[in-house]
């Protein structure tokens, strides 16, 4: 072991010698040329002297990096490296630096020489740059980390990256090395051009790795919705993957290779970020072709919007050289903003247009435009920030006079509670939205012909609303408790006149009034009370126990607001005048309920039981 690692070193040594000229002292030669090139003191001597030596060590040393393979020229020896970039270096001082050199024979002589080689140390350095870029896990020595000794002196371990973009530290830090070099030779366009390509290149394959595919317009016309969805919810994973992980990593990577030049890396980067996203943003900008959806698509499109927000707002990107990837970026997010405004809208549409049969909704339940709208509504508001967005954005896009509208219509709202603030564009769309849905209630609940039902329809959609608005406190807040105390006292007001038309013909049944004749309570006139509250209440049991109150609150309610005028009315009319009856036949043939048998019925009402549901009214 100690022989192999004795004949290694000989090696080394010998290839160390052979990159040398003869009595070079590196150091000094380098020391040489920094006060030849700060005082810049003619005299052919001096300046051929410190200039050779400089241009023959980078010609040495170029031949034996050329001798080795691609991606792996440099580290092997750090030191040896870090001198050969320093020899470089200099002689890019020297060469962009030409006019201002003496002019004789001797000296255009060595410059040329010098030129030779700082070229060739380009061409060098163009190369390694390719194939590092090209070969991520490849490098000089897979024993040596740079940037990772260890305690005792000896060189670290280095592995490759299990994740993108796959480089070792060391790999990054030679190209670091060579861009700046290359930068600050004049051959920031080389080195830039170089890795563009092969970064995109790069970036092409973990697109391929996500199993992209570019679908244009043609595609999403012919593709049905189920298809689409699932191309929608690939392009979304595509677009988070880029944002948490590529850009970052690629901003990252960028920032490390061109540390020394901030601006470049900047530039770099956005190039990049701007080629891939114009090509990921062709399919929302296909999306939005002409095709209509159908209101229940809004939600897709609300995550596509929110996935191009987040894109937008990436920090990494936010800077002036990033102007056309921001100006694509915002140009896809306004159309899929249109297009979300305009599948909300149609929400307003499907709502007027409602006709669906003239036939009313069996036992006066909630009718399923009402379920619809509200369920649509409260999953709507789970993307309140993002509608809010959306809707106000479009609204400056369309201008002044659409924004003077919205104003005028918010001062409408508002004007008859000083407390509230002025309502946004979308917590107005969302009013008119229950304004309308409101007016097609009000109009289908005429369909009933029996004004006790058209009234419990309306206690149980107006219910429906209020809690669906209760449950969502994004609804809630844009509404506004003026609104929500209001629609409460129009349930209030169709409750009491519900009991009014249901139940006062009852009450006059068993009302004391007009019992008695000539100051003597009269048989007659209380057996035709006693058989028609019968009959009343039988017809009334028959009928509503088959109408349905599906709030089990609002259920209870109607039953303790009827059972509290009834039953005691009740109790007190048969307990004043039960004994007037002649005998408990007669008594039996009359009184047909007891006060508890009132109270057990009066409990089945609005249970939508069809068993004992009369003929539709």
């Amino acid at each position: 072991m100690e022989k192999d690692d004795s004949f290694k070193l000989e090696i080394v040594d010998e290839n160390e010698k052979a990159s040398k000229p003869a009595g070079f002292n590196l150091d000094q030669t380098l020391e040489e040329v920094d006060q030849f090139i700060q005082k810049l003191v003619p005299g052919e001597n001096k300046f051929v002297k410190c200039i050779d030596p400089l241009q023959e060590l980078v010609d040495s040393r170029i031949a034996l990096y050329e001798q080795k393979e691609p991606a792996a020229k440099f580290g092997l020896n750090i030191d040896e490296d870090n001198s050969f970039f320093e020899a470089v270096r200099r002689l890019s001082l020297i060469v962009n630096n030409l006019d201002e050199f003496p002019s004789d024979l001797a000296a255009i002589s060595c410059l040329n020489r010098a030129s030779s080689a700082h070229f060739r140390a380009m061409l060098l350095f163009e190369c390694e740059f390719r194939a590092l870029l090209d070969n991520p896990k490849r490098t000089g020595d897979p024993n040596v980390d740079p940037k990772s000794p260890n305690t005792d002196g000896s060189q670290g371990s280095s592995k490759p990256e299990d994740e993108f973009p796959y480089f070792l530290s060391q790999s990054i830090h030679v190209m670091n090395q060579i861009a700046t070099a290359m930068i600050f030779a004049g051959y920031e366009a080389e080195c830039c051009t170089v890795y563009g390509g092969l970064r995109l290149k790069s970036l092409d394959v973990e697109f391929s790795k996500q199993c992209y595919e570019n679908i244009n317009v043609d595609d999403v016309q012919k593709m049905s919705w189920e298809s689409l969805e699932g191309e929608i919810d690939n392009w979304i994973h595509i677009m988070k993957f880029c944002t948490t992980n590529l850009f970052p990593a690629e901003r990252n990577l960028c920032d490390s290779v061109f540390s020394e030049n901030r601006l470049t890396a900047q530039r770099l980067f956005c190039d990049l970020a701007t080629s891939l996203s114009i090509r990921l943003l062709n399919f929302p900008n296909a999306l939005v072709w002409p095709r209509r959806y159908s209101t229940e698509k809004l939600f897709k499109f609300l995550d596509i919007y929110e996935t191009l927000r987040d894109l937008a707002n990436l920090d990494i990107v936010n800077d002036s050289s990033a102007e056309e990837f921001m100006s694509e970026t915002s140009m896809a997010q306004c159309r899929i903003g249109g297009a979300v405004v305009s599948i909300f809208s149609q929400l307003e549409n499907s709502i007027k247009n409602d006709n669906a049969g003239r036939i009313p909704v069996a036992g006066g339940a909630v009718h399923p435009l009402t379920r619809y709208t509200m369920n649509y509504l409260k999953y709507a508001c789970e993307y309140k920030d993002t509608l809010e967005q959306v809707f106000q954005k479009q609204d400056k896009v369309q201008g002044s006079p659409r924004q003077k509208v919205v104003e005028q219509e918010s001062k409408d709202v508002t004007e008859d509670d000083d407390r509230c603030p002025p309502l946004s564009p979308f917590a107005l769309k969302l009013m008119m939205v229950m304004d309308l849905l409101d007016a097609n209630i009000e109009m289908k609940s005429k369909l009933y012909r029996n004004p006790a039902l058209r009234l419990v329809f309306l206690m149980n959609n107006g219910r429906y609303i209020l809690q669906k608005i209760k449950e969502s406190a994004e609804i809630y807040e844009m509404m506004g408790p003026s609104w929500s105390r209001k629609r409460t006292s129009e349930l209030r007001r169709y409750h009491k006149t519900y009991q009014r038309e249901t139940w006062s013909n009852v009450l006059q049944c068993i009302s004391h009034e007009g019992v008695q004749v000539n100051g003597k309570v009269s048989k007659p006139i209380l057996k035709e009370r006693f058989k028609n509250f019968n009959t009343i209440f039988d017809e009334i049991l028959k009928t509503q126990s088959s109408w349905i109150v599906s709030d089990g609150k609002l259920r209870s309610e109607l039953r303790v607001s009827i059972s509290s005028v009834v039953i005691p009315a009740y109790r007190s009319f048969l307990g004043r005048f039960k004994s007037y009856l002649d005998n408990n036949k007669q008594a039996g043939k009359y009184i047909k309920y007891q006060p508890e048998d009132i109270e057990e019925l009066i409990e089945q009402l609005f249970e939508g039981n069809t068993a004992s549901m009369a003929p539709r009214r």
